[in-house]
């Protein structure tokens, strides 16, 4: 789909036709849409399918009067038993002498933000502050992610404390995958940031730099949390395998302890079961008096030493 928008004022307006200045939008391209983008507005083929491309990493290319910027975003997704799936994937920006070029495969939850009219001062004619407020606006995506996964976390560090299934150690393993995705497509989006500061991709004025300045210092923030929260998640998953097997040794005690007593009764009654002579008071509730007494005995003696 391909979509055509432009400030007039201060509201972002939706056109039918493209027009010098506007930003345009293309969200799951058809092959004819592809197409048109090469044919009607002369972008770069290579250009074209890397933004489409989902393994592309983060980078910058200059080519002739285009310029390139492709960047990771984060997603998240609900699987089976409502577990959320969080992963990156690209999303190309193409700058030309009158447009500004979005390209991604999925529905982009930070374009949907400036669709919408949810970040103030966007305009569409001022190519390169628009590109750093959407690259402003994916980088407070990854913070907001990642605030989730903290949460998400915590409950599930809640419900190991009463539960213990498969079903919470796959979630941190999730979890876990989720924040390597980001941290390294956040490392990726910053050596491509920091490029940009430099000037030799796109022309920086001096509101833009420090507009810029703010999305890295947003960026290597989102790269400490991330590595803390990976680390925390790190200890979750260790301290969930120590407490499942210090649970599995606790049944195993129990059992090991309902063998040795169940034993007792039956070695006794099998002595006065085999006609053996000499045998004291071989009457039925003999055996049985002490076949009782020393379960108890033993069973004192082991819930003592365990003590």
């Amino acid at each position: 789909m391909i979509t055509y928008y432009k400030t007039s004022g201060t509201v972002l307006t939706e056109l039918e036709s493209p027009q010098p200045g506007s930003w345009i939008s293309v969200v799951e391209p058809t092959p004819e849409e592809t197409q048109l983008l090469i044919e009607q507005f002369g972008l770069d083929s290579g250009f074209v399918k890397s933004s489409l491309d989902e393994e592309e990493s983060s980078r910058v290319e200059i080519e002739d009067d285009q310029t390139l910027i492709i960047v990771d975003t984060p997603y998240a997704e609900t699987q089976a038993e409502n577990t959320i799936l969080y992963y990156t994937m690209p999303v190309g920006i193409i700058i030309t002498d009158d447009y500004v070029f979005t390209i991604s495969l999925k529905e982009n939850p930070a374009l949907a933000d400036l669709s919408s009219g949810m970040v103030k001062n966007l305009q569409t004619n001022l190519k390169t502050r628009f590109v750093l407020l959407l690259l402003l606006r994916i980088t407070a995506r990854f913070l907001q992610c990642l605030k989730q996964i903290d949460k998400i976390s915590n409950a599930i560090e809640k419900q190991i404390q009463g539960s213990m299934q498969n079903r919470e150690l796959i979630q941190l393993l999730g979890l876990e995958k989720s924040l390597v995705y980001f941290s390294t497509s956040l490392k990726a989006d910053d050596v491509t940031l920091e490029k940009i500061l430099r000037g030799r991709v796109i022309k920086l004025y001096e509101e833009d730099q420090d507009l810029l300045e703010d999305v890295l210092i947003e960026v290597k923030q989102a790269i400490e949390m991330a590595n803390i929260y990976s680390g925390i998640l790190s200890g979750m998953v260790q301290a969930f395998a120590s407490v499942t097997s210090n649970n599995l040794n606790m049944v195993m005690w129990r059992l090991t302890i309902i063998t040795i007593l169940m034993a007792i009764p039956n070695m006794i009654y099998s002595f006065y079961g085999m006609n053996t002579k000499g045998l004291p008071l071989p009457f039925t509730w003999f055996p049985t008096l002490v076949s009782v007494i020393a379960t108890g005995v033993v069973a004192f003696f082991l819930l003592k030493k365990k003590k």
